[in-house]
């Protein structure tokens, strides 16, 4: 393994970044951070509290009216140089991204930590764009005009599965649109966070504009979440969680953003290129263990395709290499924890009495047994009402039904409460084009599926959530809209006066 630091010196001030420095948590309670590639403990912090939330959020309040008075041009050049510095960190980024979520290296390097640093240079360019409609005369009498303003504190909370990258959709946008922040990691992955925010500082980001609380969901979270100075939260998770953050925000009536479950549909047209729905099916999966909401989960293949395509997804599979995350041999890392792996096996186990299990289905024996792993699976024969096809399993399974009418497929696809992302597979513009109509996901790709870019959205549908991450309308979810109307006339005494007094002049 290249071992680039020492990750109980490199944090032995706390996990905890308030105000512009690492601090210890204050809650009594400590979290070990575990590899999952090895199951041994790297390093141990001590537990935001709720006096440690309410820091970090007086911190941002206090940020907040130097930050919000910049000029546009001004956060652009702090966010720039925050791309820099983030570049600059790259080496270390992936290797304290691998180390902690058990990704192999190579997706570390060549999605996670340019995915951010091309986000904080797309945020550094947004900052400059506030728009709004045109100043006119709407009414003869008077000008209006729209303003974006800052939100103010926004308290986020950001998942396991892709922690730096969950920083910067969260934080980025906020920050260049003049909000001040306090993100809340998971407890189990704070290193690329705080990681994030130290890199923020040394661009120039001023003292208390970014914070993060490194504490449980329970305590810290709901605590930020229901704090009464935070204006806006923003969550990333799963659809259960998603709806106590709705539940604990309503109560101080602050803006919301989710972005929850996903149960990804990926629909084989019988005129598809069959080797690459196979390719797209395999990585569609697999991405990240599994552990992505956008992965690829449920294959309705059309009948024609159906024997082959599982043929094909089964021999693929075959060729995907587990194992240590820093070999750059390696294809597919373990599960964030023994936990998650548990809970995988667990549905694929369940799922032995009305399906069958193809390929996969089990942990491996030998030197990877000590680590969170669990081999490529597929499914097949799975019920559409079953739990296998309907929950999200958030590991590396890919479950295939057969469809026989356009009609069914697109119909299938809709069949389940989530609605974050799919793929139309298919030689058709006609087809492909009814899929992206039809189905009710936030994002539809057309023979591809997971690719994500700064300058589109990322956001879902039904209980996968609303509002959106990345793109310039994620930008806008952190302004608030003003209308400025300005009279036109000088005259003392409107016309419209005389509806509550008087009569007309």
């Amino acid at each position: 393994m290249d071992q680039r630091f020492d990750v109980s010196e490199r944090f032995a001030e706390g996990a905890q970044f308030i105000d512009g420095r690492l601090r210890s948590g204050t809650s009594g309670r400590t979290q070990a951070v575990v590899d999952p590639a090895t199951g041994e403990q790297i390093h141990t912090y001590a537990l935001a509290g709720t006096g440690d939330v309410d820091a970090a959020v007086d911190a941002a309040r206090r940020a907040f009216p130097a930050w919000s008075g910049a000029t546009p041009g001004e956060r652009s050049d702090t966010l720039h140089r925050f791309a820099a510095a983030l570049a600059e960190d790259s080496a270390d980024l992936a290797y304290a991204e691998s180390l902690n979520c058990g990704k192999p290296l190579k997706l570390s390097e060549e999605f996670d930590v340019p995915g951010s640093v091309d986000n904080a240079a797309f945020f550094a360019g947004a900052a400059r764009h506030l728009e709004g409609k045109a100043a006119a005369e709407y009414s003869p009498d008077h000008t209006s005009a729209v303003r974006r303003e800052a939100v103010g504190v926004v308290g986020s909370i950001a998942p396991w599965n892709y922690p730096l990258q969950m920083a910067a959709w969260k934080v980025l946008p906020a920050l260049a649109a003049g909000n001040t922040i306090v993100l809340k990691p998971a407890e189990i992955t704070p290193l690329t966070s705080l990681m994030f925010a130290q890199a923020a500082t040394r661009a120039g980001l001023p003292d208390g504009a970014l914070n993060i609380v490194s504490g449980a969901g329970r305590d810290a979270g709901e605590h930020l979440v229901g704090h009464p100075d935070v204006a806006m939260t923003s969550f990333t998770g799963s659809t259960a969680v998603g709806k106590r953050v709705a539940e604990v925000a309503t109560a101080t009536v602050k803006r919301l953003h989710l972005e929850l479950g996903g149960k990804a549909p990926f629909v084989v047209f019988d005129d598809a290129d069959l080797e690459a729905a196979v390719h797209g099916a395999v990585a569609g999966a697999l991405i990240n263990s599994g552990q992505d909401c956008t992965a690829a989960t449920r294959a309705y293949v059309q009948r024609p395709l159906y024997d082959a395509f599982v043929a094909g997804v089964a021999d693929l599979m075959a060729t995907v290499r587990v194992g240590d995350p820093f070999d750059r041999s390696t294809d597919l890392g373990p599960l964030i924890s023994h936990a998650q792996r548990d809970r995988v096996a667990g549905f694929v186990d369940r799922a032995r009495a009305y399906a069958t299990v193809v390929t996969g289905g089990e942990a491996p024996q030998g030197v990877l047994a000590k680590g969170a792993y669990y081999r490529p699976t597929l499914i097949t024969g799975a019920p559409q009402d079953s739990e296998i096809v309907q929950s999200e399993i958030f590991g590396p399974v890919l479950v295939v039904l057969p469809f026989d009418s356009d009609d069914e497929g697109i119909a299938l696809a809709n069949d389940t409460p989530y609605g974050l992302a799919a793929s139309a597979w298919s030689r058709d513009v006609y087809r492909t084009g009814r899929a992206t109509r039809e189905i009710k996901t936030g994002c539809v790709w057309v023979n591809d599926h997971i690719p994500i870019i700064s300058e589109m959205p990322h956001g879902g549908a039904k209980a996968s959530g609303y509002g959106k991450d990345m793109s310039a309308y994620s930008f806008e979810e952190y302004t608030q809209v003003k209308h400025v109307m300005y009279d036109i006339t000088g005259t003392a005494r409107k016309d419209w006066h005389r509806t509550v007094f008087g009569d007309r002049a």
